[in-house]
């Protein structure tokens, strides 16, 4: 089992940064492919990033060249960097993990284990 608890969320004017982080329990965090997902209110869950355990990452379009994923994994720590931020970019931002490394990473079926979320409010 591994247990994740999101931070870092907040409300922030367009153009500002915030960054997020997700803590996992468990002491194999490093085996683990950690995502960031994010929901807006009425729209489906959608990919945002996910860091594999090499740190190979991927991002979606959207936020290609303003957000950045990095993980931790003496701290058990994956975090995403988001600036020049939206107000498109509000809400809630959700982390994940997937050992079965095999998966889509932007497929959020593919995850295990998520956090409860921390929400995102960009005002324009």
């Amino acid at each position: 089992q591994v247990q994740l608890v999101e931070s870092g969320g907040g409300l922030v004017q367009a153009g500002g940064s915030l960054r997020l982080s997700c803590v996992a329990s468990g002491r194999t965090f490093g085996d683990y492919a950690m995502g960031w997902f994010r929901q807006a209110p009425g729209k489906e869950r959608e990919f945002v990033a996910a860091i594999r355990p090499s740190e190979l990452t991927n991002y979606a379009d959207s936020v290609k060249g303003r957000f950045t994923i990095s993980r931790d994994n003496a701290k058990n720590t994956v975090y995403l960097q988001m600036n020049s931020l939206k107000p498109e970019d509000t809400a809630v931002y959700y982390c994940a993990a997937v050992s079965k490394l095999y998966r889509l990473m932007n497929d959020y079926r593919s995850y295990d284990y998520w956090g409860q979320g921390t929400q995102v409010t960009v005002s324009s």
